[in-house]
């Protein structure tokens, strides 16, 4: 297939980008920048310049392609208004784009948007008060597309991501532990975030423009619960530094914004066995603690 993917270089769309192309895929991806544009090439793709706002850039990319991923989800995380305006918009333009055709259509989303305090699964509604409702939004478009003649569907992923280079909340906390001197938990430590390897959401990315039944949600999810406490001990040690418990309002202050502070309060486990039946999707790479222990988080903020 040839297929139009946004946020290819991101922090998970390069190892997705890859993934495809190394099955057999054509892709052409949305390049913000000359730099993007390189990156895209060096990955096997062939960029279309044009930004997440550049609404004619995605229908053009869109109509041309054989199915869509979209992966970019950007702006201000202090206006979660703009952020779910420039989200479902980009989704709509890329959706019409394809309706009709039976083409292949995946939105990102993340598991976040599930009600806190319990296993998520993929049939769980999201909850509009929990920290992340600016994505619920996105997903229910996509979603719409699927009664339209399009095989769309929604990949949930874990908050964190992990792998090489990875900037995300993990890096956050590692930055801010050495920053600091102390690595931090909320609480006792005992909220659950899922996880997953950034090269096992590539695999799950490509089995769903593959092979997702129209209407699918999906859930990104290696490890279902991996406490912050656990993740602030590897920390700790790697860096050899206290480890120590804050309270909600010694969060707020200590991590680099109370939105951040709230993130790592929160305790969100889920689960992917419907994922795993409907696409056969394994994951295989080591777990977020073996990362933190042997890959280059530590090494990458000068330990």
């Amino acid at each position: 297939m040839h297929l139009f993917v946004t946020g290819g270089t991101g922090l998970t769309g390069p190892a997705v980008v890859a993934e495809l192309v190394a099955a057999g895929h054509t892709v052409t991806g949305l390049a913000r920048s000359d730099a993007a544009a390189a990156r895209l090439e060096s990955l096997g793709a062939a960029p279309l310049p044009g930004s997440l706002d550049d609404l004619d850039a995605l229908r053009k990319g869109a109509e041309a392609a054989d199915g869509v991923l979209h992966m970019a989800f950007g702006g201000d995380f202090a206006d979660p208004d703009d952020l779910e305006r420039r989200d479902v918009a980009a989704i709509e333009t890329l959706g019409h784009a394809v309706q009709g055709s039976g083409k292949p259509f995946v939105v990102t989303s993340g598991t976040a948007v599930l009600p806190a305090g319990r296993v998520g699964a993929e049939d769980d509604e999201p909850d509009p008060k929990g920290i992340a409702p600016f994505r619920i939004p996105g997903e229910r478009a996509c979603l719409a597309f699927a009664a339209q003649g399009v095989r769309a569907s929604v990949v949930r992923l874990a908050p964190t991501v992990h792998g090489p280079r990875d900037h995300g909340f993990i890096g956050v906390l590692v930055a801010t532990a050495r920053e600091i001197g102390v690595s931090a938990y909320v609480g006792d430590g005992a909220n659950r975030w899922p996880a997953v390897h950034r090269l096992d959401a590539a695999t799950l990315f490509r089995l769903a423009v593959e092979g997702a039944p129209a209407g699918s949600v999906l859930h990104g999810v290696a490890e279902p619960a991996v406490t912050l406490r656990s993740v602030a001990e590897v920390i700790g040690r790697g860096l050899g530094l206290p480890t120590a418990s804050l309270s909600p309002d010694e969060a707020a202050t200590h991590f680099p914004s109370p939105f951040l502070a709230r993130v790592f309060g929160h305790d969100g486990p889920a689960s992917s066995a419907r994922t795993r039946e409907l696409l056969g999707w394994s994951p295989r790479h080591p777990t977020l603690l073996e990362d933190l222990q042997h890959g280059d988080y530590l090494a990458a903020h000068g330990a």
